[in-house]
């Protein structure tokens, strides 16, 4: 049987959007747990596609993926109670030392995403000094031509000005010994996301991410 993204699940995405508040929440409680209970079963057949290129990834389980609704807004100023979205680790996450993947479902800004995100000190700088030592490795997985044409570019949010302390200022790789995060991203579109054979479709452009996440993950085996 195959599982896809309901359009009811944008839907309550939408209204959510519009309703972002406890008292409406609460009067459509069943629209949510519909909705999550629609992007579960999508997220155990899209783990279901995945461990067939990542056998690791056949530990997860779609449930335990599933980020919370509920945002922590102990310490924000935005007190909007909940996400507009439902996000999904598969081997990801903040202050990971390992480089996985990410989904990302939300009307109009889904995506897709692989790597390391914001990984600790120690973490980063092994991923640094591989990238050094590794250069024409990681440029030919990055400048593949499949990767390419779904990941020009990697994410340069909050990348240093200059090239870190303890590698060379002239180091032919300065510009990705920058990078604090090494991610890519793709973005999919609505029809992308609703298709029946999204978790199909996903798994291949997911699969491309694999040797990016093999080379971030070879100072940590």
């Amino acid at each position: 049987m195959s599982f896809s993204i309901s359009p009811k699940t944008f839907d309550f995405l939408k209204k959510l959007t519009k309703n972002n508040n406890r008292e409406w929440f609460t009067e459509n409680k069943s629209l949510y747990t519909e909705s999550q209970e629609n992007v579960i079963s999508f997220l155990d057949e899209l783990i279901r596609e995945m461990a067939e290129f990542d056998e690791e990834l056949g530990k997860l389980d779609g449930k335990k993926s599933l980020f919370r609704i509920y945002r922590d807004t102990r310490f924000s100023k935005d007190k909007i109670p909940y996400k507009t979205n439902f996000g999904a680790s598969l081997g990801m996450g903040k202050g990971s030392q390992k480089g996985g993947y990410y989904l990302h479902i939300e009307p109009g800004k889904s995506f897709i995403a692989g790597g390391i995100y914001m990984p600790e000190s120690a973490a980063l700088k092994e991923v640094r000094k591989e990238i050094s030592l590794y250069g024409d490795d990681f440029l030919k997985i990055i400048n593949n031509k499949d990767f390419k044409k779904y990941f020009p570019n990697l994410d340069q949010d909050d990348q240093l000005k200059k090239v870190p302390q303890g590698f060379e200022k002239e180091d032919p790789m300065g510009e990705y010994l920058k990078l604090k995060n090494f991610i890519v991203v793709y973005n999919l579109k609505d029809e992308e996301v609703l298709d029946k054979n999204a978790a199909k479709n996903i798994t291949k452009i997911f699969k491309l991410m694999k040797p990016f996440n093999d080379f971030l993950n070879t100072p940590f085996l």
